[in-house]
């Protein structure tokens, strides 16, 4: 069974800092894509971040250039967003995601995309 556990959300006021983890559990093998989309109530789900596991690359949505990064530990198999000089339209549910996350059950491997269940950020004063 593979998974994907977020932590790390909270209150926090603008200008604040917040750093969002997502940790993989289970037989993993390898993950290619992984990062987080946020959804803000009336809005449509939107990518904040991604990175590729085997290169590093990083994309970030224009809302948040310059204000987030994210990094991983592939040997932990986690990955985490730093969120600095946080704003009121930051505020969302933050969900993390594994894109062809290769994983083992007994000789056999398996790819899966997964989701996390989503951690709430709110940035108010």
């Amino acid at each position: 069974q593979v998974q994907l556990v977020e932590s790390g959300g909270g209150l926090v006021q603008p200008g604040g800092s917040l750093r969002l983890s997502c940790a993989a559990s289970g037989n993993i093998f390898a993950i290619y894509d992984m990062g987080w989309y946020r959804q803000a109530p009336g809005k449509q789900r939107e990518l904040v971040a991604s990175i590729i596991s085997w290169n590093s690359t990083t994309t970030y949505a224009d809302s948040v250039k310059g204000r987030f990064t994210i990094s991983r530990d592939n040997a932990k198999n986690a990955y985490y967003l730093r969120m600095n000089n946080l704003k009121p339209e930051d505020t969302a549910a933050y969900y993390c995601y594994a894109d062809k996350l290769i994983y083992r059950s007994g000789s056999n491997y398996f790819t899966r995309n997964l989701w996390g269940r989503g951690t709430q950020v709110t940035v108010s004063s």
